[in-house]
């Protein structure tokens, strides 16, 4: 009797000492990967993709391919921010905030003009953009 207890104790403790891996990795709600003066459209627009096919292409990017993974496509959504076009440089887009609900992922930005006033170039011009990745597959909404 005394050793069938003590044999069930035993059991009970490896299986309660037993090793497993539990990710105690944060990830923020959202991440900027890249915020760039210029390189993105002609016309201001803001863009959510949701899909595998138009997250790879992100993968091609030569300032996103190493930070989008696998998994990535499968549990984030991307948002990419165009500003439109610029005379001077010096614009971006900034993230005012971003807030989860129960349904849906709430993105508030706004323009950031230069902090000193340039003079516009003849025939130069530049297209400030910023990308996100927001861990979360819910709606984004983009205020």
């Amino acid at each position: 009797m005394i050793k069938k207890g003590f044999s069930i104790f035993l059991i009970l403790c490896l299986i309660g000492c037993a090793t497993k891996r539990y990710s105690t990795e944060f990830k923020p709600l959202y991440e900027i990967l890249t915020q760039q003066e210029d390189g993105g459209a002609t016309i201001r627009f803001f863009e959510i993709l949701t899909e595998d096919k138009e997250i790879k292409m992100l993968q091609n990017d030569a300032l996103l391919k190493n930070k989008i993974t696998a998994e990535d496509i499968k549990t984030s959504n991307f948002v990419i921010l165009n500003m439109g076009e610029k005379t001077t440089p010096g614009y971006t887009i900034d993230i005012k905030s971003v807030e989860e609900t129960a349904d849906k992922i709430i993105i508030k930005v706004r323009d950031v003009e230069p902090k000193i006033a340039g003079v516009a170039e003849n025939e130069v011009f530049y297209y400030p953009y910023s990308i996100l990745k927001v861990n979360s597959k819910k709606e984004i909404i983009i205020q």
